[in-house]
């Protein structure tokens, strides 16, 4: 399905929303040093693990409203509310009005979320969803590769200047959704046939999660991924905090007497920048080239490379070596993505597939909510301390993979005898 043909919808969300993840990555990954060095790293740390909750709230309010009022209405209060954030945050003289608005930023986006993935799968036949979904995706990625790099330079010398054309952006993407773009939902009046609230959308998650209990190696598998997640996490951390503090600044290139010197803050946004670079060009690839890898051969090493890669980063003030460190902290997350993916697609029963996949979801949120623990250990601890505590993070991940699939290896000749 070439993008020439796809319907307007799409068109135009394409392009708004590689823009809006352009947009995130030139703030996100410097707030942690931002809040640490105003609040102290102990604040910072606590601070960092409200978006977590934020998430999970507001992907599960956003997912009701966009059954029960459509996808153009969630989206527009998602992309509206970051506009009004967006705009305190350029106007703020406290840094926990900054908080605030960048929480609520992150609400904004959790909400607009699910109506987006709604939206298109209502447009795409079923056939094709995959091929737009991976679109989508590359395109985001792209965000991610030219951000941090810009953001390294705008957040700390031009932060008002950044946020407010982060406002005026998002405010002509909000207003291209409310004139461009049409409703697709498809039965748009059974919001008036459905006595569905939120006390009953609560109670289902509740159940879905409950399946980690029931089902002992998905626990193991869901207690593996909390624990790279963790690892994965520090890209946006504990990293950012480290090269503040323990990289120079220093030439990256020398050619005639002219040389490209970067500081902490350009250090850090280029690793960030590499990280999403590798990951838009080398992800179809390296999938492919391991896609007659078991699961579980695949996602040892995803932890083991995260691990390795993290920790090195932590023996290193060299330029280059970082950018070495992150190209295999970067491989293993390449590696993670669709393997966890394609497990729990096979593991879970077709009938509660559905509900297997929602509950698969709580790793990432336990993971991104325990990840900021390591900006608070930094104020007690070493880097070499704290990068061996990721590391420690991943050898455990790694070692509960290894014993998910004994599990599933022993329940496969128990059942296979018994029939």
């Amino acid at each position: 399905m070439q993008w020439v043909a796809w319907d307007q919808n799409l068109k135009i969300r394409l392009i708004g929303e590689t823009l809006f993840n352009m947009l995130f990555w030139m703030y996100f990954p410097f707030l942690t040093i931002y809040f640490s060095e105003a609040l102290g790293k102990m604040t910072a740390g606590i601070m960092m693990t409200a978006p977590s909750i934020i998430s999970i709230i507001g992907s599960m309010l956003g997912g009701y409203l966009a059954d029960q009022f459509g996808r153009r209405s969630t989206m527009l209060i998602g992309s509206f509310l970051q506009v009004g954030m967006f705009a305190l945050f350029a106007l703020s003289i406290s840094h926990w009005i900054d908080y605030i608005a960048f929480i609520t930023i992150s609400f904004g986006k959790s909400l607009y979320r699910p109506a987006s993935a709604a939206m298109v799968a209502d447009l795409v036949p079923k056939a094709k969803r995959r091929r737009v979904f991976a679109t989508f995706a590359t395109a985001n990625n792209l965000g991610a590769v030219f951000g941090p790099v810009i953001g390294a330079v705008l957040f700390f010398n031009y932060r008002s200047e950044l946020l407010w054309s982060c406002t005026l952006i998002t405010l002509l993407y909000s207003l291209a959704i409310l004139s461009l773009i049409r409703e697709t939902m498809p039965d748009p009046q059974r919001k008036h046939e459905h006595t569905y609230n939120m006390w009953l959308l609560l109670k289902e998650q509740f159940l879905n999660y409950r399946l980690i209990f029931r089902d002992k190696a998905f626990f193991l598998y869901i207690l593996a991924g909390v624990f790279i997640t963790i690892s994965i996490m520090q890209l946006d951390l504990y990293l950012a905090i480290y090269v503040n503090d323990y990289v120079p600044s220093q030439a990256l290139f020398h050619w005639k007497g002219w040389s490209l010197t970067l500081d902490s803050e350009k250090v850090f946004g280029w690793m960030i920048g590499l990280n999403g670079l590798l990951f838009v060009l080398f992800i179809i690839p390296v999938t492919k080239q391991l896609e007659n890898w078991s699961d579980r051969n695949a996602l040892v090493l995803s932890a083991i490379l995260s691990g390795i890669g993290m920790f090195l980063v932590g023996l290193a003030a060299n330029v280059w070596l970082l950018f070495i460190f992150t190209v295999i902290l970067t491989l293993g997350e390449i590696i993670h993505g669709p393997v966890v993916q394609n497990f729990v697609s096979n593991y879970a029963p077709k009938t509660a597939r559905g509900q297997y996949m929602g509950a698969a979801d709580l790793q990432f949120s336990i993971g991104r909510f325990i990840a900021p623990l390591t900006v608070i250990l930094s104020t007690s601890f070493s880097p070499l301390i704290v990068f061996g505590f990721i590391l420690s993070c991943a050898i455990i991940s790694a070692s509960i993979y290894v014993q998910l699939f004994k599990i599933i290896a022993i329940d496969k000749k128990i059942q296979s005898s018994s029939t």
